[in-house]
């Protein structure tokens, strides 16, 4: 008899919401004590792991952009110039 599928709890979905904002899909299915494809297996059969997991890496994100779009607004030229090259297409060259 095959082992039963593993179904993430409703606590664990919001782990994994909490955690993809820090840790990658691998890292997690090690804090579930999982293997990666075990976890992938999971949020393809429970989308709202799926769902989780994006949500969590986006809200991670949107708080790195905007910390970082304040710092370029603030006169950081590093920051300026990594915003300009990744959001406006802005690049340096070199002549020769």
């Amino acid at each position: 008899m095959p082992p039963k599928a593993r179904v993430l709890s409703t606590e664990e979905l919001s782990q994994v919401e909490a955690l993809a904002s820090v840790l990658t899909s691998e890292q997690i299915a090690d804090y579930f004590g999982v293997g990666r494809t075990t976890f992938y297996d999971i949020m393809e059969r429970q989308p709202e792991v799926s769902e989780r997991y994006k949500k969590g890496r986006a809200k991670a994100i949107g708080s790195v952009a905007k910390g970082l779009l304040q710092k370029a607004q603030g006169g950081d030229n590093a920051a300026m110039m990594f915003y300009l090259k990744t959001q406006a297409g802005w690049r340096e060259t070199q002549v020769i």
